[in-house]
């Protein structure tokens, strides 16, 4: 058992100082997760990594109960996926600029930050892929939401490297269609 699921089984007990144990555990892991997530915006960008992990930190060690590592690093792959949602529809709102379109001399792509109207798109498609295929909904909400390779989503969801990988390839292609259509 590792470190993390001992302190994670310990919370679930009602240890109160088994949150304040976990943060120096999970914090380099989940700040590269925002890292690579955030890595791509723009100069300009409000959301930093560092804020991005608190509040993912946050939403985690409330009343909920974690079944192992991986579990508590999906729930934090969903939390920073719901915290970019926030951000980019915070963005669409009329009095923080709505459709306009800030263009910049060194604009950088490759980012879904970037784009709210994606990012809503892209958690709208998630929650269906979700219900018709959970794995598959899975492994794509941590590689797009959570930064996380497909070897760290599968060793992150406890399944083979090759189930993976399939699930990503059929993710991929139904987000893809569902994007175009």
């Amino acid at each position: 058992m590792t470190d993390v699921t001992r302190i994670l089984t310990q919370i679930e007990q009602g240890d109160p100082s088994a949150a304040e144990q976990l943060l120096p555990l999970v914090y380099e892991e989940l700040r590269k997760l925002a890292a690579a997530k955030l890595a791509h915006e723009k100069p300009g960008q409000t959301l930093q990594a560092t804020a991005l992990v608190h509040e993912a930190y946050l939403r985690l060690v409330g009343d909920q109960r974690f079944d192992s590592r991986g579990h508590f690093f999906a729930s934090a792959a969903e939390a920073m996926r719901r915290i970019l949602v926030d951000h980019a529809r915070s963005r669409k709102r009329l009095k923080r600029g709505g459709g306009m379109v800030r263009l910049e001399l060194l604009d950088q792509t490759g980012s879904l930050a970037e784009d709210p109207d994606l990012v809503l798109s892209l958690d709208d498609l998630l929650a269906q892929l979700q219900e018709t295929d959970p794995a598959a909904g899975q492994v794509a909400n941590l590689r797009l939401f959570g930064g996380l390779s497909v070897e760290e989503a599968a060793d992150a969801l406890g399944s083979s490297r090759a189930t993976a990988y399939r699930n990503w390839k059929y993710a991929r292609a139904w987000l893809r269609a569902a994007l175009e259509a």
